[in-house]
């Protein structure tokens, strides 16, 4: 039987990125995945001249985890920024998109809000803070702290966007603990942010990059840099307690032994493959709902569409009643996304806002959506690309409450030691997030590796960094 230090569950940025921090901490590693490929859901496909991101669409490069790996796998050359025609951002009212700048306080000089609207939005300066613990929803403080148009025209749309979530079922303080912690500190998000730009401070949205060749570069390169540590198409169907660490049963692959296991899955994996280990943990992890969330990929000629799409794309709160939660101008997000003279653009349907639209045939979809872009962007004719990708689950959902769900997770693994969990669900959906979190899960494998122990000397080989840190400093 095949024995390692550790053995990853799961292939995507999660699972790939702790093995890459464990092999260099030199230890032993062996990456599961079920899929052909490695990569989970960061998938860039190449269709012609286009590019479509299957997944997430963007990273930080700022963040600590996304900068280290981009230098430790030499992926500093395939960066790529925003583009400079990205001005403004567009939200959908009354059937038209409507253009505000970047900047967050444009919102206070934008039409697009009412002028009772716009004079509560001011009003925030002199609101009083709220309670910390009080577990408030992001639409709840957003109403507290801006008014109802604002939360309903503005918050809404964004959750949508970014979580494919319902910012009246999603909790603040574990999606957005910065605004949190700027009411905190501040006591207003308006001075607060005036504050920011004052030092120099970039807004979020020019934060944002990529690769030439789009997300699925980092899993890719990840995957290269472990080589035959990674073995695709293989189910593992349960792990169980053995000597000296756990035996996972890996169906017609046989068994595999190993000291710490990491399940770096969805959610509903993670809750079947626990379940016979940590029952409490695998309890937690099945309480995480993802509801299904379909994207739809367009390629037109440039000449087809009438709007100059100057911007990262557009939101539609869920009061204007569409079946797209938003859409990504992509080739206006970043160079090499359409042929010359051609434009790309990716829609969003589904997730906890209308489930059941992204579990509509692909056909229909697609018609959907070109009629919409034909209303809203002017989209002439028909697209010379268009491909969709349904993912039955789609990202998880941090209702309310969820903080505390994730404590109790950790604390139902402590009570089985070497068994580890990462993924987007405990610390966010960003690429970033998931980085950091993978990284510090490497951490502290490694360090739980130093200290159990070992009596399979033949197998044990010298550890350049046993126990130390995996991350940058």
């Amino acid at each position: 039987m095949t024995s390692v230090d550790a053995a990853i569950i799961g292939g995507g940025v999660s699972g790939l990125t702790a093995a890459h921090a464990l092999r260099e901490a030199g230890h032993d590693v062996l990456v599961l995945e079920r899929q052909v490929c490695p990569g989970g859901n960061a998938i860039s496909e190449r269709i012609g001249g286009f590019l479509m991101e299957h997944g997430p669409s963007t990273v930080n490069h700022s963040m600590a985890g996304i900068a280290y790996l981009a230098e430790s796998l030499g992926l500093g050359r395939a960066r790529t920024d925003l583009g400079p025609n990205v001005r403004k951002r567009f939200l959908t009212k009354g059937g038209r998109l409507a253009g505000i700048g970047l900047h967050p306080l444009a919102f206070l000089t934008s039409g697009y809000l009412s002028l009772a609207g716009r004079a509560r939005l001011a009003a925030e300066l002199w609101q009083p803070r709220g309670d910390r613990g009080a577990g408030e929803t992001v639409a709840e403080f957003a109403r507290r702290r801006f008014g109802a148009e604002f939360a309903e025209r503005v918050f809404d749309p964004l959750v949508a966007g970014m979580f494919a979530g319902d910012a009246a079922r999603t909790e603040l303080g574990f999606v957005m603990p910065a605004l949190a912690a700027m009411e905190h500190a501040h006591g207003s998000l308006i001075a607060a942010i005036l504050r920011a730009r004052l030092t120099g401070a970039r807004m979020p949205a020019r934060q944002l990059s990529s690769w030439r060749d789009g997300i699925g570069t980092l899993p890719r390169a990840l995957a290269l840099s472990l080589g035959g540590a990674v073995k695709t198409a293989v189910p593992v169907r349960r792990i169980d307690r053995a000597r000296q660490g756990f035996v996972i049963d890996a169906g017609p692959r046989g068994h595999l032994h190993a000291r710490a296991v990491i399940i770096a899955t969805q959610p509903h994996v993670a809750a079947h493959l626990l379940a016979p280990l940590a029952p409490r943990a695998a309890d937690e992890c099945a309480r995480i709902a993802a509801p299904p969330l379909a994207v739809i990929f367009l390629g037109y000629r440039r000449d087809r569409i009438a709007h100059p799409l100057n911007g990262l794309g557009y939101l539609t709160p869920g009061c204007e009643a569409r079946v797209v939660n938003g859409a990504l101008f992509c080739s206006t997000m970043f160079a090499g996304r359409a042929p010359a003279d051609h434009v790309a653009i990716s829609a969003y349907v589904g997730g906890a806002r209308a489930p059941d639209h992204a579990r509509l045939p692909a056909q229909e979809l697609i018609d959907i959506v070109r009629a919409e872009f034909a209303d809203l962007i002017g989209a002439d004719g028909a697209p010379v690309v268009a491909r969709i990708r349904h993912w039955p689950r789609g990202l998880p959902q941090f209702e309310p409450g969820h903080s505390r769900l994730v404590a109790r997770l950790k604390q139902a693994l402590c009570e089985t030691p070497g068994v580890f969990v990462t993924g987007n669900y405990l610390c966010g959906v960003s690429v970033g997030a998931c980085a950091d979190a993978a990284l510090d899960t490497g951490q502290r494998v490694s360090r739980y590796l130093g200290q159990a122990p070992y009596e399979d000397t033949a197998h044990a080989r010298p550890r350049a960094v046993a126990g130390g840190p995996a991350t940058p400093p």
